[in-house]
């Protein structure tokens, strides 16, 4: 453990929290420190997007689907739900608010179309081609999904922190494959950012969210435009910065709310500072 980041992480106790996990490992896997329960289980919320779409890349190099696939309303494809930029309602699958690739409409019924499409190529339950796929071989026992494959994920901070390893020097996909994931799919498309407002242009890859030059926003002021991530609305987020090669899970108790929007961009800048330090 870095002693720098050995003294910012604690701060998560001023937290108006019962219990916080955090926890930065670097590019190379090595785990730069943690405070908080390694094997205490958090519900996800959308946190869980970045492990669906990570078993629906596995699907695609697999070939049980394709990013080009028709999928969601007609003139949509998988890729266009990863991306959010279907123009899949938040909540309804049947109901359409924007013309496909118009704007980016966040979606969670659009990840519920997604995990059906790897279920009727693959004849498999989503969340056990997930648990094969992706959950197994990183050796994320603690972690699943029993119910929606957008927001209903339970993991720990020590499978996290595996996952966050893998979004860093993959094993599962291929390094072009991960490339392709963090780039802007759609670039240009405005649209809101859940507990951030709108965001012109708001950025999204192939699951992750990219940071790009939002504001407000919930990662570091200081990340670099490449960092990407989710946050979940459980108070829960992952970020990963390339340029730093450094990566954060941050796991609470408390629903997000005012409380996370005004603590987690400052820590995260603390944290990215002491990275890079």
């Amino acid at each position: 453990m870095t002693s720098r980041i050995g003294d910012t992480l604690p701060a998560v106790e001023a937290w108006p929290v019962t219990t916080a996990a955090v926890g930065v490992v670097a590019r190379d896997g090595t785990l730069l420190g943690a405070h908080g329960p390694l094997d205490t289980e958090f519900r996800l919320a959308s946190v869980t997007k970045l492990l669906t779409a990570y078993a629906v890349l596995v699907a695609v190099e697999e070939e049980a689907v394709s990013l080009d696939d028709p999928a969601g309303p007609p003139g949509a494809t998988v890729r266009h739900l990863l991306a959010h930029a279907s123009g899949v309602s938040p909540d309804s699958a049947a109901v359409v608010a924007s013309a496909v690739g118009a704007r980016r409409v966040y979606s969670n019924a659009g990840y519920e179309l997604l995990a059906g499409a790897v279920e009727a190529a693959t004849g498999m339950p989503f969340a056990a081609y997930l648990r094969e796929g992706v959950l197994a071989p990183l050796g994320m026992t603690s972690t699943a999904l029993p119910g929606s494959a957008a927001r209903d994920g339970v993991s720990t901070l020590e499978d996290l922190l595996a996952f966050a390893r893998e979004l860093q020097a993959p094993q599962l996909l291929h390094p072009d494959t991960l490339a392709g994931a963090t780039s802007v799919q759609f670039p240009g498309l405005a649209g809101v950012l859940p507990g951030y407002g709108r965001q012109d242009p708001n950025d999204w890859g192939l699951g992750p969210e990219l940071r790009g030059t939002k504001a407000p926003h919930w990662m570091a002021a200081a990340a670099s435009p490449r960092a990407f991530g989710h946050f979940g609305q459980s108070g829960t987020y992952l970020w990963v910065d390339p340029e730093a090669g450094a990566a954060c899970v941050c796991l609470t108790d408390r629903a997000f709310g005012e409380w996370a929007a005004q603590a987690w961009q400052p820590f995260n800048d603390e944290v990215l500072d002491a990275v890079r330090g």
